[in-house]
């Protein structure tokens, strides 16, 4: 696979997930249940929350994600480095079974899935299938497709891209989405985050949160 035909994989890969993942999965959600999923930026302008929201767009929203191969496959900006052919395959794979797994998890989420959180809204906990696994398989397959797209296309703007998406995916999920699903579901989630690891099996269990739930319930 020379290095041209791997950015112009990258690209087109990317482009295809993210259309796949936001605009039709979006589509899809307002045609089920009346509204897009999409909540906006949460917390405050500077916050931590704001900043996972911020940090998510410049890496998951076409910008730095699309921008590194886009770049390549013009031949401006900074180039891909140069990689051994065996690491283009694994990313072609990666990137492949990451979007496909994205809009899996997606779909079994049901008319839960959300974009952001509403301190208001009270949605199903999802425990099943790739949930079951792991308790934020979006997230996992999302940065498991850029890491992909990153072999194919290994420049500065990809690798920022990559950075990005983790630490936006860390400040989303630790600061907005634990607490509120903490606080919505209470003993349910204490038991679920105490079974299931956050990002990868097994790793990021939070059996303290479950013996704090079980004394405030006596």
């Amino acid at each position: 696979m020379t290095t041209d035909t791997a950015a112009g994989l990258a690209l087109g890969l990317y482009l295809l997930g993210v259309v796949a993942a936001f605009g039709v999965r979006t589509w899809l959600h307002r045609r089920r249940t009346g509204t897009s999923g999409y909540l906006g930026l949460s917390g405050a302008p500077g916050s931590a929350q704001w900043w996972g929201g911020v940090l998510f767009a410049a890496a998951a929203a076409v910008v730095l994600g699309a921008a590194g191969p886009a770049l390549a496959v013009a031949g401006t900006g900074p180039q891909p480095a140069a990689l051994p052919a065996a690491l283009r395959w694994a990313g072609l794979a990666a990137a492949v079974l990451g979007f496909a797994a994205v809009l899996g998890a997606q779909s079994a989420m049901g008319s839960s899935w959300r974009i952001g959180v509403d301190p208001g809204e009270r949605t199903s906990l999802v425990t099943t299938g790739a949930f079951a696994l792991v308790r934020n398989p979006i997230f996992t397959a999302m940065i498991t497709a850029l890491t992909g797209v990153a072999l194919l296309a290994p420049t500065l703007v990809t690798a920022a891209a990559l950075v990005s998406l983790v630490l936006a995916v860390e400040l989303q999920v630790r600061v907005v989405e634990e607490p509120y699903l903490r606080q919505v579901h209470g003993q349910q989630y204490a038991l679920y985050t105490a079974r299931v690891g956050r990002f990868v099996p097994g790793i990021g269990l939070q059996r303290q949160m479950l013996a704090t739930e079980g004394e405030n319930a006596r």
